[in-house]
């Protein structure tokens, strides 16, 4: 795997660089702006795109519009993006694409390597990886949404499918079986109304349901 860092702060920058080194994953450009991000991406095609949300010059939202415009010129291009803090619009704006291959957690994730490093490797492969702190946010909305029809256990499988968990994995965390988390994911198709389009597709779409709540 080949993969583009951009993030300002050298020790962290410098502590994710070796992190993937340590999983033989390649790191053909570490810059510390979007732009320069932009420009690697564009030079090396890379599997994956680390990203801060803020980066130099105003420290505000640099980082996200440059993992949306590295989406645009390299399309389907993954991206994990690293936060400081909890910004759930950024998770939503990212999101609202419609496709996979996007990631969105807090800096102090990166401390829990296995966890970070699963959620590069699922990402790079097309799936989502999203902050649980996100998902425990946007659930403690209060507005009525589409979401409202869900059970308390299908509301849970939807929250751990937006975290990025596999059948198998909602399976091994709710301590249920396979085929419950198949029939919980179809009773959240229907409910959702996701049913005219492939089964990953309608995964995507009913995260970004959740997350737009």
């Amino acid at each position: 795997m080949r993969v583009v860092i951009a993030e300002d702060a050298v020790l962290l920058r410098a502590g994710v660089i070796r992190l993937l080194a340590d999983e033989n994953i390649e790191t053909v450009a570490a810059v510390d702006n979007g732009d320069d991000l932009l420009g690697a991406v564009k030079e090396h095609r890379p599997d994956l795109a680390i990203v801060d949300v803020r980066m130099p010059p105003t420290f505000t939202d640099e980082g996200l519009r440059a993992a949306l415009g590295a989406r645009e010129a390299v399309p389907g291009l993954p991206v994990l993006v690293l936060s400081q803090y909890v910004e759930e619009s950024y998770a939503v704006e990212l999101l609202s694409g419609g496709a996979g291959g996007v990631g969105y957690l807090l800096k102090e994730r990166v401390a829990d390597v296995g966890d970070f490093l699963d959620a590069v490797k699922r990402v790079a492969g097309g799936g989502t990886a999203i902050d649980p702190d996100v998902i425990a946010q946007l659930m403690a909305r209060g507005r009525k949404n589409p979401l409202d029809a869900l059970t308390a256990r299908e509301s849970e499988v939807l929250g751990l499918m937006a975290q990025g968990l596999s059948n198998t994995a909602i399976a091994n965390s709710l301590v249920v079986s396979h085929g419950a988390v198949e029939k919980h994911i179809g009773n959240i198709f229907s409910k959702l109304g996701l049913e005219a389009s492939s089964v990953e597709h309608r995964r995507v779409r009913a995260v970004l349901t959740y997350l737009g709540r």
